[in-house]
């Protein structure tokens, strides 16, 4: 019997970005130059307004914009080559209004009370600069702000109270991974290496669970002056300190990268599988796509030892595979995806069940993750110096 024929990850990313742009974008308020997404569909319209709006969604669907636009970009970067059709925005061009939609819809400006909702967007506008460059469309004025706002924010919220790491809120009273790790690849993607490597570095003193090989949630200081550790393990959490190992570079924390993706892949799939285990809605809607963003990176990051590239490999093309085999179609033709990749979408999102936001952009990073896997290598970041060998979210928060 011939082999069945090889997925095409690109159309199926392109099915992901028109589903999720035609559920759930708009412009914030009619505004045109604006984008914003629904976080639930079908969409509570102008109520939208008067509840959540989800501030770290926004960010990672920039991020999964700036994904399709790079695969516009390997094909040309013609109308032909854009997701949604000649006709429609490029998703440089949408990601950019995005940016706009959510400074408008966050009281005009970008600053907002947790750090790591903070750090995704620079994340997610940093890759977005990088995306406008290649396209020959440099970036506006307003990048650079961002990003200077942005970095005032991290500068201060990364102290050495408790030793070190990221304060996650403004209340200061926790520092914990879900801030860190992305404040500590935020500062390696900036040329800020030794303030990464500082994260890092508190990361694997006070954050890091030996017996495991996972990093824990976060830590405080109880009543009697006394360093608290919150030991409950995200998936998601493991990708940005991946994603900062890899970045900064140096024998010591490619090992632990690479300790890190073989951890990753023993006990956080499901059982018997190469996924990754879904954690469910809301928040939690995104975690594993996060996590298979940055096992990609590792996929194709030359410096890691071949069998660990293989089983990142298998842990993003099984995710991807099990999101797209579980996927049901709606009467308009866009796809549904399971916020759980091991279950059918239709067991979780019935007929006239409310769809979340955050589900399918989770869905989409993966496959984007998947399609970028055949991508050319990008240039790896010049390794820096060597270093030394989350709470649970609250409903509701922007």
């Amino acid at each position: 019997m011939p082999d069945a024929e090889p997925a095409d990850w690109q159309d199926r990313a392109n099915v992901a970005a028109r589903s999720v742009t035609g559920l759930f974008g708009r412009r914030l308020l009619f505004l045109p130059g604006t984008q914003l997404a629904a976080v639930q569909w079908p969409s509570k319209r102008l109520k939208n307004l008067f509840h959540p709006w989800h501030y770290w969604w926004q960010a990672h669907y920039v991020d999964c914009l700036v994904d399709a636009g790079r695969r516009e970009l390997g094909n040309g970067a013609t109308p032909a080559a854009r997701f949604n059709g000649p006709s429609h925005p490029s998703a440089g061009k949408l990601a950019s209004r995005l940016v706009t939609g959510i400074r408008l819809r966050n009281a005009f400006t970008l600053v907002n009370n947790y750090y790591d909702d903070m750090a995704w967007l620079a994340l997610a506008t940093h890759r977005l600069q990088s995306l406008a460059e290649e396209t020959r469309k440099p970036g506006r004025r307003r990048n650079a702000g961002v990003h200077k706002t942005l970095t005032l924010q991290f500068d201060s919220a990364s102290t050495d109270d408790l030793g070190g790491g990221t304060f996650w809120s403004k209340k200061r009273d926790f520092k914990n991974t879900p801030a860190t790790a992305p404040v500590a690849l935020y500062y390696a993607r900036t040329g800020q290496q030794t303030k990464a490597q500082r994260l890092v570095d508190w990361l694997n003193a006070v954050l890091f669970d030996e017996a495991q090989g996972l990093y824990v949630d976060g830590a405080r200081l109880n009543p009697a002056g006394e360093v608290m550790v919150e030991n409950t393990i995200y998936t998601y959490n493991q990708g940005p300190v991946l994603g900062a190992l890899l970045e900064l570079g140096g024998d010591a924390n490619l090992a632990r990268a690479a300790a890190l993706v073989d951890a990753v892949a023993k006990q956080l799939t499901v059982p018997g599988r190469p996924v990754i285990r879904g954690e469910g809605g809301g928040d939690g809607g995104l975690f594993t796509g996060i996590l298979v963003r940055y096992l990609a990176l590792a996929v194709r990051d030359e410096r890691l030892p071949a069998g660990i590239r293989t089983t990142a490999r298998s842990l993003v093309t099984g995710t991807a595979e099990a999101f797209w085999a579980g996927r049901t179609e709606r009467d308009n033709g866009t796809a549904v995806f399971s916020p759980q990749p091991h279950r059918p979408a239709v067991q979780e999102y019935p007929p006239g069940a409310a769809v979340e936001l955050s589900t399918q952009l989770q869905a989409w990073m993966t496959l984007e993750a998947a399609a970028s896997l055949n991508r050319p290598q990008l240039t790896a970041a010049a390794p820096a110096a060597p270093g030394p060998g989350r709470a649970g979210r609250p409903p509701g928060r922007q």
